[in-house]
């Protein structure tokens, strides 16, 4: 049965191990929709932890930007897709210039093609609005243009899942009626 699950909470509060998990044990063909671009050193050794963790009966694919037509070209051929993460899509799309505006359009266009997927999606997003109001303009509009994207996203989603310290706490729905995960 498809379903979309959304899965967000805090920094290292156990988002990606969560979404991972739930895939493995649901889900055979599963597709990873990365969005995380390599900026510095640092970030490569993260990308290859994320990689390592997958294991090798992960399809990847790498999708900085154009992620509801990544989901409409490789639904058919899974059953599931995990994207990780949304907030760095809202960051990639803020770096590539596009507006509030702009970016809540392609949010349109990504439940769009998550409602029409023929397969399962789990889509995982960082809360960044629980914190204290960011000190410059560019960390504030990431915030609640990120903010923004979560609601739109969440409100299409049949479970959503608050990561809290590793702990899952369904906030709507529960994945498919499975409340040992």
């Amino acid at each position: 049965m498809k379903e979309i699950v959304f899965i967000t909470g805090g920094c290292r509060s156990g988002k990606s191990k969560f979404a991972l998990a739930f895939a493995d044990r649901h889900f055979e063909r599963k597709v990873f929709m990365a969005t995380c671009c390599v900026q510095d050193e640092e970030m490569r050794q993260r990308i290859k932890e994320h990689q390592k963790a997958r294991g090798s009966d992960w399809q990847t694919v790498e999708v900085s930007t154009a992620l509801s037509e990544a989901v409409a070209s490789h639904s058919r051929h899974a059953d599931v897709i995990l994207i990780d993460c949304l907030t760095l899509w809202v960051s990639n799309l803020l770096a590539d210039g596009a507006s509030q505006e702009q970016i809540l359009v392609r949010t349109d266009a990504l439940t769009q093609a998550i409602e029409e997927a023929t397969c399962s999606v789990i889509l995982v997003s960082n809360e960044v609005g629980t914190g204290i109001v960011p000190e410059n303009a560019l960390a504030r509009r990431f915030r609640d243009v990120a903010g923004l994207v979560n609601q739109k996203v969440a409100a299409c989603a049949d479970s959503v899942v608050w990561m809290v310290a590793g702990i899952p706490v369904f906030v709507k729905g529960v994945p498919n009626g499975r409340e040992k995960l």
